[in-house]
């Protein structure tokens, strides 16, 4: 358990610590100088049954509220020091505000000096003290008399803070690590050491961490927890890290930074989250106001964005979006305090809801159903309510990440909720079981309405597709639902379009005849520099609108495509020049290669050559950088068929998921623009296929 101090300057927080630990917080020399505190100091306290109690003691002058913010963060049970002549003094009420904004539960109250009063003094200060807890998370705490002149109640306290130790939860250490940083420092012949509070997860010897929010990586060579070596560190001890790697020195980690798993390693810089105004605030919480963001160890610059009508009073409750200056490390649910730019007074804190928060349309109805799913605190019901947002899906990995999930844990609830899961890009997405019905039945009825309206056409273009179906979902995620249908036989992919499995373009028996002619000679050995269409109609004796035609349908069907004027090669030759491209792009150096380099891979003529590249530009299969090029990984499905997608990735150990929980991963990358490929840009259809 870790223990922290609160309390007006001069009421004895570190002479208590000292006489409870035997510890002198106070490490500085202009500490001492001063006789008081003015960083944190630490101190540990092992119990009788084996546990250890780490003790942070704060500074209590106003001019370092900051820093006490700073300890206060990681704190698991808060030891307010109140002198019995002075009493309730203004940092006393300002230190309580803040432990009750940082949702601080647990909390017991030292009436110290009472060696210097008499009985009734005792009495009324213990009254102030009852009255200023009020309706604060610490109300009804006990309030023990000490003295660390004549050892009154000191035991006694002590004895007290054994029992707590036992009585208050630990953290969730079975989640992933997280410390927040509150010293960074080096030793001779150790190297870089950090110290803070483990505020999730646990850490061994030999894990590799991520410093947050600047990315860089590092190896724990050796943990104390509890001011003891250790090979293991966990929720709910004060840890100090020996860490080496690459950029990793005193002054790479500071404080407000955090050290963890590096997975969770997703800095945010918007924020949307609760508030709540002290009723002490002079004035309303106006917008875009400069405010000072202390959360954990971190104190930082931001601006307040409202996101309801209004300024908000003192003494409301309210959700803004705080605007940061610079990144910080935070999960959803973390607590955080607001303090204003001159440092002199608390304004109120909260809870941060979405660490993802939007800077356009951050208002509309569909974000506050948004944020309502967000509030929910118990992970099952906020991916549930999630689930169910107007956007059709949640990000399964991000929630995870964001709210500090063990590994599989938001798996697990997934398949309990009885979500659909889908694997695309990098991540899962998770839709309710009634949102995934709803697509399914939304493609397979807009994709038959297209039959019903364009029998003669292969299929409906997949971006046309997208855009008439509600919800909306982003182009990657669309495509591997398309894949998980087409898995299922329940609709089937063409290149850029998509049909019912049972649906064939087919043409009429003429045009059937002369395909039979033509296709031989843009095939086999001549595939890569067929005829054109006016050599072609010399050969087969046919006229040359004839054949312009039947090519026309042709490639509306997705069995050709038109590389240049009345050059057209087989769709599936297309797709071996795009494969062709690819592996000479993953040999060339830097990934590009040159129309030459092209040419000879495909034994081809420079102006076919070119012909071909200008067409893969057209259509982002490759991008043009002068005389050089390079292939667009989200573009290669385009010309191939179902059958030549690339294989699925490794599941990272997931077992396949059960029917109705589809799991498998897709391409990446934006959705084509299909350009002459989609459907509904074509030309008129002809009369000649049915």
């Amino acid at each position: 358990m870790i223990i922290g101090t609160a309390g007006h300057i001069d009421h004895g927080k570190t002479a208590l610590v000292q006489a409870l630990t035997g510890v002198d917080t106070d490490r500085l020399k202009e500490e001492k100088a001063r006789g008081i505190t003015i960083d944190l100091g630490f101190a540990y306290l092992p119990a009788p049954d084996g546990p250890t109690l780490g003790f942070v003691d704060v500074p209590g002058h106003e001019k370092f509220i900051h820093t006490m913010v700073a300890g206060a963060g990681g704190i698991d049970f808060a030891l307010l020091v109140v002198a019995a002549d002075d009493g309730v003094m203004p940092q006393t009420r300002e230190h309580l505000a803040i432990i009750d904004l940082l949702g601080v539960a647990h909390g017991i109250v030292a009436l110290t000096k009472v060696d210097l009063v008499g009985s009734e003094r005792r009495k009324s200060a213990v009254a102030e003290i009852t009255h200023a807890l009020g309706e604060t998370s610490l109300a009804g705490s006990v309030i023990v008399p000490v003295s660390v002149v004549t050892g009154e109640g000191v035991d006694a306290l002590r004895a007290r803070l054994f029992t707590a130790a036992r009585a208050v939860e630990r953290r969730a250490w079975t989640r992933r690590f997280r410390l927040a940083v509150d010293r960074s420092f080096s030793l001779t012949g150790v190297g870089t050491v950090v110290t803070g509070t483990v505020l999730s997860g646990a850490v061994q010897v030999g894990d590799h961490v991520k410093i947050s929010p600047s990315g860089i990586s590092a190896r724990v060579r050796s943990i104390h927890a509890q001011n003891r070596g250790t090979d293991r560190g966990q929720a709910g001890d004060r840890c100090a890290l020996n860490l080496a790697g690459d950029g990793i020195a005193k002054d790479a980690v500071r404080r407000g930074d955090a050290v963890l798993d590096p997975k969770l390693h997703a800095p945010t810089e918007r924020i949307d989250a609760a508030l709540r105004v002290l009723a002490s605030e002079p004035r309303p919480i106006a917008q875009w106001m400069p405010v000072r963001l202390h959360h954990a160890a971190a104190d930082i610059g931001a601006r307040v964005v409202l996101l309801d009508d209004g300024p908000i009073a003192p003494g409301a409750q309210a959700r803004v979006q705080l605007v940061l200056e610079r990144a910080i490390a935070a999960s959803v649910g973390d607590r955080y305090v607001l303090r204003d730019t001159s440092a002199q007074r608390t304004i109120g804190g909260g809870r941060f809801l979405d660490l993802r928060a939007p800077a356009r349309k951050r208002r509309t109805p569909e974000r506050m159903v948004v944020l309502d799913a967000c509030s929910i605190e118990e992970p099952a019901r906020a991916l549930a309510a999630l689930a169910r947002c107007p956007s059709g899906y949640v990000d399964l990995d991000a929630f995870a990440r964001d709210r500090m999930l063990g590994v599989n844990e938001a798996d697990a609830l997934a398949d309990a909720l009885g979500l659909v899961r889908l694997a695309f890009e990098n991540t899962q997405a998770a839709l309710a079981q009634e949102i995934w019905t709803q697509i399914r039945d939304g493609i397979r009825d807009r994709v038959a309405a297209y039959h019903a309206d364009n029998p003669d056409l292969a299929g409906i273009g997949r971006e046309r597709l997208r855009l008439g179906l509600k919800p909306r979902l982003p182009a990657t995620l669309f495509t591997a639902v398309l894949h998980e249908l087409s898995r299922r036989s329940e609709v089937a992919l063409d290149g850029a379009w998509v049909r019912l499995p049972e649906h064939e373009a087919r043409l009429t028996a003429a045009d059937e005849k002369m395909w039979a002619d033509v296709r031989p000679l843009i095939a086999a050995k001549e595939r890569y520099r067929p005829p054109r269409v006016r050599d072609i109609a010399g050969i087969i004796d046919a006229a040359e609108a004839d054949v312009r035609r039947l090519f026309k349908l042709l490639s509306r069907l997705g069995k050709v495509d038109e590389v240049a004027r009345d050059h057209f090669f087989l769709r599936s030759t297309v797709g071996e020049m795009v494969e062709t491209a690819v592996e000479l792009a993953a040999t060339a150096p830097a990934g590009q290669f040159t129309a030459a380099e092209f040419r000879d891979r495909l034994d081809n003529g420079r102006k076919v050559a070119i012909q071909i590249l200008e067409f893969f530009d057209r259509h982002g299969v490759t991008l043009r950088r002068g005389d050089l090029r390079r292939v667009n990984k989200h573009r290669l499905d385009l010309f191939r068929s179902p059958m030549d997608q690339p294989p699925q990735q490794p599941n990272n150990g997931r077992e396949a998921p059960p029917v109705g929980r589809p799991d498998f991963k897709s391409g990446g990358g934006r959705e084509p623009v299909f350009g002459g490929f989609d459907s509904h840009s074509l030309p008129p259809k002809s009369g000649s296929a049915k």
